[in-house]
């Protein structure tokens, strides 16, 4: 598959394949959460934020967004990925690894030395994805406390 693919910016148009696709590989419906981040994201047109798709054979095969944060509990400017889905009939065909490849050197054009993502301890198989990248536990912990 990856002589036919491509990774290219989202345009307004996926919006619709990135909800699809989302919801099979999520199982939760976010519709109005992708169009938020599309707003955000592929209409705003800031160097700071990155959302890619691959397409093969014109259909949108995977997404991957992030972008540059700074200062957040003193963390200098780094770059965060915050989504990453690639469609089930089309994994361990270096999908994930190419986009991830492409939106770390466009958030190093932006000027960050470092990324990171945080991913349910329970989703071995992004867990195991990202371990694969390189990713390793960071210098800082996420704390949560339920508030039932």
């Amino acid at each position: 598959m990856s002589n036919q693919l491509s990774i290219r910016n989202a345009k307004p148009g996926d919006l619709n394949g990135i909800i699809a696709l989302d919801t099979v590989t999520s199982k939760a419906e976010k519709a109005d959460y992708w169009r938020e981040i599309f707003d955000r994201f592929v209409t705003s047109g800031k160097s700071d934020r990155v959302f890619l798709v691959a397409e093969a054979k014109g259909k949108i095969v995977g997404f991957i967004a992030g972008e540059v944060r700074a200062w957040e509990f003193g963390s200098p400017p780094c770059g965060w990925v915050f989504a990453i889905a690639v469609s089930p009939n089309a994994r361990e065909g270096g999908i994930g690894r190419r986009m991830f490849d492409e939106i770390s050197a466009r958030l190093k054009e932006a000027g960050v030395t470092t990324v990171r993502t945080m991913v349910d301890r329970d989703n071995k198989l992004t867990l195991s994805f990202f371990r694969s990248m390189g990713l390793r536990t960071g210098r800082y912990i996420e704390l949560e406390k339920s508030l039932d």
